[in-house]
């Protein structure tokens, strides 16, 4: 088994069961390379079967129920915008992209319910519980709770590349990176802004010398003759 949302865009894994996280957002279709995931029951259910036992295999537990009725795939879309938003509050500015790092309105939803069980090692454990969406809801929330508390959350982060927009976990030192990829996303959003930044040049070097030749002509008309 394996992430195989996320695994489609090449993109640098979250630890743990965090990876589940950004497993549901890069569900999300990119443009023509691949397609949304949960865009109907079928296609959700195989991803969450798929997800959910790779899951239970890093966290060594049994596998959930994915049994998905024909109205969770829209929900479990609602859930994945959720998650986005969440993600979005702690964007860093951007010199790229001069919208980033303006906080949107915060996720927001109905509680979730879990089990707390100690382990073999006596150790207390946050268990999801529940079948089909249910249960995801309830190990998506439990793993960001984990995240929050380990410090691992911030590091998880969307591409600021508004065309791609996939899930990425920074491995950067001072948690500073923005694209997934710095040289597919990057280069080409910094290409943009670059041009961008030439066309507002060249209009402000247009209407200034608009301004001037208009000035020229009104000092040709008011010099007098002899």
């Amino acid at each position: 088994m394996s992430w195989v949302a996320s695994e489609r865009y090449r993109v640098r894994q979250a630890p743990a069961g965090l990876a589940l996280v950004q497993e549901l957002i890069n569900t999300r279709a990119i443009k023509e390379y691949a397609p949304d995931l949960l865009a109907d029951r079928e296609a959700a259910e195989q991803w969450l079967t798929g997800a959910a036992g790779e899951w239970a295999r890093i966290r060594g537990l049994d596998s959930p129920d994915c049994a998905l009725s024909p109205s969770d795939p829209r929900a479990l879309r609602d859930l994945r915008e959720s998650f986005e938003r969440l993600l979005a509050t702690t964007a860093p500015p951007s010199d790229t992209d001069p919208g980033a790092g303006v906080a949107p309105r915060a996720a927001s939803g109905r509680g979730v319910t879990v089990r707390l069980a100690p382990d073999e090692a006596g150790q207390v454990q946050l268990l999801p519980v529940g079948r089909g969406r249910g249960w995801l809801e309830s190990a998506l929330w439990s793993e960001t709770l984990l995240a929050q508390r380990a410090g691992t959350w911030p590091r998880l982060k969307i591409c600021r590349n508004g065309e791609c927009g996939s899930a990425f976990y920074d491995t950067s030192r001072n948690n500073s990176g923005v694209w997934h990829d710095v040289r597919i996303c990057g280069n080409a959003a910094n290409l943009r802004a670059s041009r961008q930044r030439k066309r507002i040049r060249a209009a402000a070097q247009v209407e200034d010398e608009d301004e001037r030749g208009g000035r020229d002509d009104r000092e040709v008309e008011g010099t007098p003759t002899g």
